[in-house]
């Protein structure tokens, strides 16, 4: 095959969010840096929500002074409310990435919002975008995330309907791309084909990217399929780290290196260096102070 998937590095972003140990931003840099040799493009690496909440992710703005624009790169900023995004419009972001809810339940413990204030939230970042002017992310494009597509820790089952009519809604302010994220990894294959063709039909012009966690053991199984469906963004993190710290029980992120290692060997390109990636994972896994869980960390590429 010659069909290229891209893969969106969460490393900096969602794999660091959930781990004990706090980095100093120009540790999380240098994990960019190290990823951005290994072939990432589009990375997540800051989120720009209060420290107080989320310690790990201190220090968005000294991230992004020490990433000056680069061609053919594109850094992400997280955000989960006008704040946030007007904190992210002050830097260099390439990419702003809304974080938002299929369920009332985890986005009240999230942002503290339910889903209809979450659609007033992105509606009024929709209009600060448009009124940004020369600020110097003014320029960023605009991306939403939808979390539990696949359950919720808090409401349970998340149904289909649900997930169409928040697609359907985010479609219609005129976001290009949207994420559906399996947050506490509870999704399966067949869901995930049967979700992915439900929000085509209601948002056809939006791009469509995948992101999942491998909680449950399924987070390649369910990117298979996302593939097989069509879909060529995922989500993934170096070394298989992260998960959520309002997800009670969410465990690590699908691995970088494992997705890269599946989708070469099937035929398909990702510009991505898997041996350069391994030992990234292995480089942030000193960091943490914990061997990070991805399958190819442990086993390495095949053959040797």
């Amino acid at each position: 095959m010659s069909r290229h998937i891209t893969i969106v590095e969460v490393g900096p972003r969602d794999g660091l969010q959930n781990e004990q140990t706090v980095l100093e931003p120009a540790v999380r840099v240098e994990l960019v840096h190290r990823l951005e040799a290994a072939g990432a493009r589009r990375i997540e690496v800051a989120s720009f929500v209060h420290p107080k909440y989320v310690p790990q992710m201190a220090g968005a703005e000294e991230v992004m002074s020490l990433l000056p624009h680069q061609a053919r790169r594109s850094r992400i900023g997280l955000v989960l409310n006008p704040r946030g995004y007007d904190r992210a419009l002050g830097t260099t972001v390439d990419e702003v990435n809304v974080a938002m809810s299929a369920t009332d339940g985890f986005g009240l413990k999230n942002q503290g919002l339910t889903v209809d204030a979450q659609v007033s939230m992105l509606e009024e970042i929709v209009a600060q975008r448009h009124n940004a002017g020369g600020q110097p992310g003014a320029a960023a494009s605009l991306s939403a995330t939808i979390s539990c597509v696949w359950g919720c820790p808090f409401d349970g089952e998340v149904s289909d309907r649900q997930v169409t009519d928040l697609v359907a809604r985010i479609a219609g302010l005129g976001i290009e791309e949207i994420a559906l994220a399996d947050t506490i990894g509870a999704g399966d294959p067949w869901a995930v084909t049967r979700k992915v063709e439900a929000a085509r039909k209601v948002a056809p012009d939006a791009r469509l990217r995948l992101h999942f966690h491998d909680t449950r053991n399924t987070g390649l199984a369910n990117a298979y399929a996302g593939v097989e469906a069509g879909i060529d963004v995922l989500d993934a993190s170096v070394g298989g780290i992260g998960g959520c710290p309002f997800a009670p029980g969410a465990t690590g992120n699908t691995a970088t290196e494992d997705l890269v290692y599946m989708l070469e060997r099937a035929g398909f390109t990702t510009d991505y260096d898997l041996d350069a990636l391994i030992a990234t994972a292995g480089w942030i896994g000193d960091r943490i102070g914990r061997p990070t869980p991805s399958a190819l960390s442990r086993a390495g590429r095949f053959p040797r």
